[in-house]
């Protein structure tokens, strides 16, 4: 990990701005850069101070956080993104995590969990706020089954590759991770997920992930950790 981490926070809210800057100049080893009450001041401001993680709340008044997070994994600096929110609601978690997203933390929990998510996150491992991943795991395998419409004879219908390929994008994989794997590039990773997608009958990211956590294709323990 690195000696010192420089970090931006963008967050609409002053007072919980300031209860994150508290707890992040108690430590000697973080230094804070900025911070940005809007995505679009946030976005202008990463990319010139070129901060090595960036706290982001997914309510701002005029960039949705996600796509903020989309933007900033796009800039050429590398950077990581923790995101800070009041929602724990699944759909919002994964969408954070598919944009780019390396940790999320739910807000009531920042006082007790921050340090540990940016620490985490700087080893470039994932972090999942412990408070709310007992709810994802439980929102997973409690799907209905009748919404899902699994069948193994569906599963079945995959080819080998495309088994492969869905088990890594219900993990969270990229396109480009999945293709540097695999030896095979993006745009491929890509079809074969459309093909999957048709084949399966599921329309989103979100629901594949459902999907293979019904048939136990991915290890939803791991979500616990």
């Amino acid at each position: 990990m690195k000696e010192h981490i420089r970090i931006l926070i963008i967050d609409d809210h002053p007072l919980f701005r300031e209860g994150l800057k508290s707890i992040i100049e108690r430590n000697r080893r973080f230094e804070l850069v900025g911070e940005a009450g809007s995505g679009k001041e946030g976005l202008r401001m990463a990319r010139e101070l070129k901060p090595d993680l960036v706290l982001v709340d997914i309510s701002l008044p005029d960039i949705n956080g996600i796509q903020l997070t989309r933007d900033l994994t796009a800039a050429s600096h590398p950077v990581r993104i923790l995101i800070v929110s009041m929602h724990a609601k699944i759909d919002y978690i994964a969408e954070a995590f598919q944009a780019g997203a390396i940790g999320y933390i739910a807000k009531d929990s920042a006082s007790d969990r921050l340090i540990q998510g940016i620490e985490t996150a700087m080893r470039g491992d994932y972090y999942l706020d412990s408070a709310i991943s007992h709810q994802v795991v439980e929102k997973l395998i409690q799907f209905p089954v009748k919404e899902a419409k699994i069948t193994d004879t569906e599963y079945g219908s995959l080819t080998p590759r495309e088994q492969e390929v869905m088990r890594l994008l219900a993990e969270g994989s990229t396109p480009k991770d999945i293709g540097d794997r695999l030896c095979i590039s993006p745009k491929t990773v890509e079809n074969h997920r459309a093909n999957i997608m048709k084949k399966l009958n599921v329309h989103s990211t979100m629901e594949l992930v459902r999907y293979a956590a019904r048939l136990g294709l991915i290890d939803v323990d791991l979500w616990k950790e």
